[in-house]
Parts: structure tokens; sequence; C-alpha cells
């Protein structure tokens, strides 16, 4: 992009600043009316892949299945809205004594009321509120695990444009959170054999 990538500018210490929550929504807008345009062209056009549909944006059918649709481009942008309003990028972020990655911590704090907590610090009190609930709304229900739980970007473009929000979220089963100590703390059994060495059996 002739500006640099949009990641430069939300993950760059110096430059996070510089994209306020105006110019954070707007963005948010375009792209999803740009995938619904996209979106409605063909399948065909949709089942190339490109673009988000890259590690930290990959929908679950896709990741385990090779499955693609429109619903997986639903499920990059829902990635993409979480990140642009934290600030946080879905690949790297883990929170430790929880751990969740990014999908799974916003839809707690959504859960618990305390959705405004993951807005991004920089952004101080200068945002929209009701804006920020919506889009984090939105983004959630992008991310849901099965793609008939997920609006097609024809909903999401109405529901950017109005206070309509559709239903709410589920609780993510099934989420790629660079969160492999979460696996391993609840189906990892180590077992000492008569030499002592340690063997270790990961379960279905």
């Amino acid at each position: 992009m002739p500006n640099k990538s949009l990641h430069t500018f939300l993950y760059g210490p110096m430059k996070r600043a510089v994209i306020d929550w105006a110019t954070r929504i707007n963005i948010i807008q375009d792209f999803g009316l740009a995938r619904m345009v996209e979106g409605t062209r063909s399948l065909e056009n949709t089942q190339k892949i490109v673009g988000t549909v890259t590690r930290g944006y990959i929908s679950p059918e896709y990741a385990m299945g090779g499955i693609f649709s429109e619903k997986s481009d639903v499920y990059s942008f829902g990635v993409l809205v979480l990140e642009i309003i934290s600030s946080k990028k879905n690949t790297s972020f883990n929170l430790y004594d929880q751990q969740l990655g990014l999908l799974a911590y916003a839809w707690n704090l959504w859960n618990e009321g305390r959705g405004l907590d993951l807005v991004d610090e920089l952004l101080g009190d200068s945002y929209s509120s009701s804006e920020v609930m919506k889009c984090m709304h939105i983004g959630l229900l992008c991310v849901q695990d099965h793609t008939t739980d997920r609006p097609t970007m024809a909903d999401i473009a109405l529901m950017l444009s109005s206070d309509i929000y559709g239903l709410k979220p589920k609780r993510h089963v099934f989420t790629i959170e660079n969160s492999i100590y979460h696996l391993e703390s609840h189906y990892e059994n180590t077992y000492s054999s008569k030499n002592e060495a340690s063997i270790t059996m990961i379960e279905g």
C-alpha cells in the first residue's frame, strides 16, 4: 500500500496514536464493504486463497479440513476487527495467566460486560463506547466456530450502518489461539517407564 500496511500503524509503538478511533472505524466500514462486494461476485472468486487467509486469520474449517467459502472471509474479517480495536496481533497475543489467545480473551471481556477493556490504551477516552461495543459484537459474531453461526458480509454491512447487531456470539469451543499451554494442561498425561524415562501421551 502507498502509505504502508495497516499492520505498520496498528503495531508500531510510535504510529499507533496516529490512527485515532474515527480512522479505525472508517477502516472497518470500508474493509467490510469491500469484502461484501467481492463476496457477491462468484463462489469461484471467493475460493481463491488471498489476503487475510494467512496465519492468525484462518478459519477453523479451512485449518482443519481445507474447506473455504465466503464465511472463511467473514472469519478473517472478524479477527481484523478485533485487532483494529485492540492493536494486538492474533498471532502473538497470549494472556499467560489465563492461557487465552486474543479471540477467547475478547469473548470473555464481552461476556463479562468489560468489552471496553479491549480498546487500545493509547486511544485514552477518545472513542465512542457504543461504536466500540458494536464493532466488538460484530467481530465476535464473525469468528464463531461454525460457519452457520457467522453472518454474511451483507449482514455485516447492515449491522455496521445500523443498531442491529444480530444474535449473541457463542463461546469459542475451537479457536486457533496460539495457546499450546492450554492444550497441554488439559490433555497431556506423563507416565514414567521402568527406566524412569518420561513418556508423554496426548489423548484426542
